[in-house]
């Protein structure tokens, strides 16, 4: 891997960021430091850690960004969840392919990180 901006995975995670933007270009004005801010940060963090878990020179920090780019992810839904309770967008059936696809890729990444993870990296 050259860069992380080969990674599909972090592709795939910016596609998401450009969407909840445009999705929360609607929401209340009185949300802009609330949940419109909160939703954004958590969406812009699956990228960001799968960026700088890359430029890490070992497995387990490696491993731990992208642990630390799936709660995000987790994040990230719970506050599309809300978004859907107060009736700020319909559903989140139009990021529901995006988020499987990425959960899927980051578990698939780590588990394979950890597969080939050196014996000394190990623990």
């Amino acid at each position: 891997m050259s860069s992380f901006r080969d990674l599909k995975l972090w592709q795939v995670s910016m596609n998401l960021v450009t969407d909840i933007y445009r999705a929360t270009e609607s929401f209340p004005k009185n949300e802009a430091y609330g949940l419109t801010s909160q939703i954004r940060r958590c969406a812009v963090s699956v990228p960001s850690n799968i960026a700088e878990s890359s430029s890490r020179n070992n497995y387990k920090e490696f491993i731990q960004f992208l642990y630390i780019a799936n709660g995000s992810l987790s994040e990230f839904e719970t506050q599309l969840e809300i978004a859907v309770r107060l009736k700020y967008i319909p559903d989140i059936d139009q990021f529901s392919e995006n988020l499987k696809l990425i959960r899927s890729m980051l578990s698939g990444l780590i588990n394979s990180l950890k597969e080939n993870q050196p014996v000394r990296d190990r623990n």
